[in-house]
């Protein structure tokens, strides 16, 4: 199942692409009888509900993939994510979470208290101390996150920088004399797969400097629940702040820290107060310079940036 799940970052809710027909025949192949019902019953233990569909995709792409583009994709990353797992060699999962306002606002959810927490009526922005933007690391294979609380804007520069800080701080040391690195990751945002500045900061700032390859994959456009952080991280933390207003960058960092599940999820968090312009370009020369090679299957989505020999 751990392959065919989603999530919703912010509830916790879980969803599967399997229906309990097809999961009792692959538990019958393994040698384990077992009915659809109890399947059914099984899988509301784990948290997971059958849905509707809800009608909150903005329809502006005008070449979406085919659903068999899509499948392939997840098939792809599938068979990857097998042949790497119990090596030497780090998959990571990475997404910006919702930008929160810092200030005496209004935190949705429930938490326990004597009496109802005092906000404002209003998020006006004028009212805040600043924005906090995570945006995160997920290491799939020790349950592990590390959350880098942005200050100003959510750029392709930020999140490299905080891949590279989790590489040079937890990775190195986690995944000694590793020479590759696997980095799942959304179609769209500060990490897509059309950005250039995204592939020309991974080239300087990690391969190069750090002499590894870079590995990724990126899911395909409207899937990003099927992200392992979004439901493995970013809603656990959102679990862990519900109802608590997020008053300075320190209550933000302290929730984020004391995120944990009885699975064993660590999490650590740090702040990041340097200033990311918006609008940043790459040149068409800065574009031939990359080391990229790009996979045989689906090559926008699917690519490796190796150290730079210049």
């Amino acid at each position: 199942m751990k392959y065919e799940t989603a999530g919703d970052p912010m509830t916790g809710l879980k969803w599967t692409r399997k229906t309990t027909e097809k999961i009792a025949n692959e538990l019958r192949c393994l040698g384990i009888k077992v009915s659809p019902n109890t399947v059914g019953r099984l899988l509301k233990e784990m948290r997971f509900s059958l849905r509707v569909n809800h009608k909150k995709i903005e329809s502006g792409n005008k070449n979406p993939p085919s659903p068999h583009d899509r499948n392939k994709q997840f098939e792809y990353i599938k068979r990857l994510r097998k042949s790497t797992e119990g090596g030497n060699k780090p998959i990571i999962s990475v997404d910006s979470k919702k930008k929160e306002q810092i200030g005496n606002f209004k935190n949705p959810g429930q938490s326990w208290q004597r009496s109802a927490l005092l906000v404002k009526d209003h998020d006006f922005p004028s009212d805040a101390l600043g924005v906090a933007i995570p945006y995160g690391v997920y290491d799939i294979g020790n349950n592990m996150g590390s959350i880098f609380l942005g200050t100003s804007h959510n750029t392709p520069a930020f999140a490299v920088d905080a891949i590279t800080a989790w590489w040079k701080k937890v990775g190195s040391k986690l995944y000694p004399g590793a020479s590759e690195i696997l980095i799942l990751a959304d179609s769209g945002g500060s990490n897509g797969y059309r950005s250039r500045i995204w592939k020309h900061r991974l080239q300087e700032k990690l391969c190069n400097v750090h002499g590894i390859n870079v590995s990724v994959c990126h899911y395909p456009p409207g899937a990003s629940k099927w992200n392992p952080i979004e439901h493995r991280l970013f809603s656990e933390i959102s679990k862990n702040w519900r109802g608590i207003p997020l008053e300075s960058y320190e209550t933000a960092l302290k929730y984020i820290r004391s995120t944990n599940t009885k699975t064993g999820l660590k999490v650590n968090s740090q702040l990041v107060k340097k200033h990311y312009e918006k609008g940043q370009k790459v040149s068409n020369h800065q574009m031939k310079q990359i080391s990229l090679v790009r996979g045989k299957i689906f090559p926008d989505w699917n690519y490796t940036i190796v150290p730079s020999k210049l």
